[in-house]
């Protein structure tokens, strides 16, 4: 009953156009203060929500993706995989999909991805003759691997908010990462083998290909520096982003002497707002999260699964569509912050892991990232292609699909995100 009240609470408030971070916040301190709990602790939460030191990898993360983003690295990464694979059967979607899995092994952020390489795969792909529907899914999907890939903004928040190694998260989103890359461009090859309607690029000499991977081999090496550093030990994640941050000017600056002065301002600004957004919206649901805890509310959720539910898959399947139904309506860290804490509980009493549920989490927030009309992938290509967000959804439903199988492949193979962490 107390879930039911406070759920159409909650809708009531956002559908009075009550922005994410003050409905959470305005229902989560009326909660308190209904409860006979003392307001001060809603500053108290924010406080100390705001005061960690996981969280400065946020804005220094998407700093350094803004940096890569303006100073024109996506470019140069796809040129370079384009020049090696291009040739294959669906060699521009291959290159697409590969560019985007490697700039989000550097970004962590899902729409920079996607900006990124969209701004330069997506009018090479429609001149060759590819589907435009094609592309554009493609592209929106390519784009959700920015938080799937390690680093992960959304895997740092839950890390955060569950206290969880980050590290671990890390580690796990390779493998579910791997295979959901492999899926997509499985689907472009037979995609264009069948279904074809596009030019074939003729392959390129050894010249082309070598000075390609000798123009994208810095960010390469960024990249690896990252991930080698959190994964070595050498650094934390919010040292990483710091160093990549810094390396990303570098780079972009002295390297490649591809980034203005204006580029850099507009990177700076659109990452202060973002990062703003994000914290308010953590700060929001802390004091939301601190109610539910207080009222018990995961603990009710608990009690009803364990009555009703009576198997992993049938949890698995409900957490599922309720996660599906809330990307309707939810952005990505909205669903992280609102849900971890009130279905994370259920989940270990399930006996499931809460490094596997984080990924699984991260997965289905992916799904969220193109479904409409809240997803945010779509209204990034939509812009970029200058089409119709219809275009885009319809484009974006063959690799919603294949994230939904790699969701049942990770249940009935929990290795294929736990090996790694734990056993490698």
């Amino acid at each position: 009953m107390k879930l039911t009240i406070t759920l159409l609470v909650m809708f009531a408030l956002l559908l009075a156009s009550l922005p994410v971070a003050f409905s959470l916040g305005t229902l989560g301190l009326g909660m308190l203060v209904t409860g006979g709990f003392s307001p001060l602790m809603a500053p108290q939460a924010i406080l100390s929500t705001l005061d960690g030191f996981i969280l400065l990898a946020v804005p220094l993360f998407l700093l350094m993706s803004n940096i890569l983003l303006y100073g024109g690295c996506g470019r140069n990464l796809y040129e370079a995989v384009q020049a090696w694979v291009g040739h294959w059967p669906g060699g521009l979607a291959i290159a697409t999909i590969i560019s985007c899995g490697i700039f989000a092994a550097i970004s962590g952020v899902s729409v920079a991805t996607a900006a990124t390489i969209g701004v330069v795969a997506i009018p090479e792909m429609i001149e060759r003759g590819y589907n435009r529907k094609f592309v554009y899914g493609l592209l929106a999907a390519g784009g959700t691997l920015g938080i799937l890939i390690p680093p992960s903004l959304p895997m740092i928040v839950y890390g955060f908010i569950t206290e969880e190694s980050v590290i671990s998260l890390f580690l796990a989103g390779i493998g579910p990462g791997i295979f959901l890359i492999l899926l997509f461009i499985g689907f472009s090859i037979i995609y264009a083998q069948f279904f074809g309607g596009y030019t074939r690029t003729e392959k390129a000499s050894w010249t082309v290909r070598w000075k390609s991977a000798i123009n994208v081999f810095p960010t390469i090496s960024l990249a690896a520096l990252i991930l080698g550093g959190i994964y070595s030990g050498v650094f934390t994640p919010t040292e990483a982003a710091a160093v990549g941050f810094s390396l990303s000017l570098v780079l972009t600056v002295i390297v490649m002497r591809s980034l203005s002065f204006k580029d850099f301002k507009k990177a700076v600004f659109e990452s202060m707002v973002t990062t703003a957004a994000i914290l308010i919206i953590i700060a929001g649901a802390k004091i939301f999260g601190k109610a539910v805890a207080l009222y018990r509310i995961p603990q009710d959720i608990s009690m009803a699964i364990q009555m009703y539910i009576d198997s992993k898959a049938f949890f698995i399947t409900v957490v599922c569509m309720v996660l599906v139904a809330m990307g309707l309506v939810f952005e990505t860290l909205s669903m992280v912050l609102i849900m971890v804490p009130v279905l994370l509980p259920a989940a270990i009493s399930m006996g499931i892991d809460p490094i596997w549920f984080g990924i699984f989490i991260v997965i289905m927030v992916e799904c969220a990232l193109i479904t409409p009309p809240v997803g945010l992938n779509l209204y990034v290509i939509q812009s970029v292609a200058k089409c119709k967000l219809g275009d885009v959804a319809q484009g974006v439903l063959p690799f919603l699909i294949m994230m939904i199988f790699t969701v049942i492949i990770m249940y009935v193979w929990t290795d294929l995100a736990l090996f790694i962490p734990f056993k490698l």
